[in-house]
């Protein structure tokens, strides 16, 4: 009883959120119904993709009846979206950039928020610079983390092969590192960065949601398999539409966004999860130039000889932003 009372009050309250978002449910009702009521998202680990997982009663409600969340290694969501295991997934700007010059089968459908990384130093490291001839902890390299550090290491003039050693160790591990000093840096996605500030392990040197240039692109971006996307695109403009509704709810309701998190499984925390939904930014998604990201990260890796391609061949080979274009107009703030 007391957990049908929490889907009931959960369900009510994102209904009313929704509304409060300017989202309008008969123009749902209104269009063909998905192709597919087969969904597969990929469910990573960190909590910043929140909005992914506060969408699961608006995907049922846009029809997929079969909805189902595949746990995913961070640095197997792309493997996962190309080889068609997963459908759909919230995911890194940097890596996306990477696999896409790779010429693996994603498409890139709207950015949803910016702010995810913070990057946390010893005393010996004050900004980026400070990294040449420092050791840096990452969880894989080549992977998330290290991407987005050589960005922001060629973006300040630095080689991310041969000024900055990048060291692979799991997050608990190389969080006790920092804080022992062992290694001089850090990259954290939520709610590792809650996690550091609380326990006062390290400072911040870059945080990416308010320290520019980082606070102007989107961190993420709502991806999908391209198959699917040419085989359903009903079902990929009805399952994006609920995850930009849910990305208006982790905005408008930090709170019901931080419960449904921890209610579900996907974090413990909820201080952490509810700190992560008012440090992430999730109000932009309409506003933002997603080109812009994808522009600004292409360069970067190429600087940092990480990827080949120019950032329109980029853009022309991998992104589609008719279905953004449409709810732009639909979810009307």
């Amino acid at each position: 009883m007391k957990q049908n009372r929490r889907h009931f009050i959960h369900t009510t309250s994102v209904a009313c959120v929704a509304a409060l978002a300017g989202v309008r449910p008969e123009r749902a009702t209104a269009e063909p119904p998905p192709e597919t009521s087969k969904l597969r998202v990929a469910r990573g680990p960190s909590i910043c993709i929140a909005p992914q997982f506060v969408a699961e009663e608006l995907l049922k409600g846009e029809g997929f009846t079969d909805l189902q969340y595949i746990p995913t290694d961070i640095g197997a969501i792309t493997s996962s979206l190309s080889a068609g295991t997963t459908d759909i997934a919230l995911h890194f700007a940097g890596p996306l950039v990477m696999e896409l010059d790779a010429g693996r089968p994603i498409v890139l459908l709207a950015g949803d928020h910016v702010g995810c990384f913070e990057l946390f130093g010893t005393e010996r490291v004050r900004a980026v610079r400070d990294l040449k001839g420092k050791t840096v902890a990452v969880t894989q390299l080549g992977l998330t983390q290290h991407v987005f550090l050589a960005s922001m290491v060629a973006h300040v003039g630095l080689n991310p092969s041969t000024d900055v050693n990048f060291v692979a160790h799991p997050p608990d591990d190389a969080k006790k590192l920092l804080a022992a000093g062992k290694v001089d840096a850090y990259l954290g996605f939520p709610p590792d960065p809650q996690e550091l500030k609380d326990k006062k392990i390290g400072h911040v040197v870059v945080n990416s949601s308010v320290d520019r240039p980082w606070s102007q692109y989107f961190c993420c971006f709502a991806t999908a398999n391209r198959e699917f996307v040419r085989k359903h695109p009903v079902a990929t403009k009805r399952a994006l539409r609920a995850v930009l509704k849910a990305t208006n709810t982790c905005a408008l309701a930090p709170e019901q966004a931080a419960r449904t998190l921890v209610d579900r499984g996907y974090t413990p925390r909820y201080d952490y999860a509810l700190q992560t939904m008012k440090d992430v930014v999730y109000d932009k998604w309409r506003e933002l130039d997603p080109e812009d990201t994808l522009r600004f990260y292409a360069l970067r890796l190429r600087e940092a000889g990480m990827v080949k391609s120019n950032p329109n061949q980029i853009i022309a080979q991998g992104t589609d932003w008719r279905f953004l274009n449409e709810l732009k107009k639909e979810l009307k703030g």
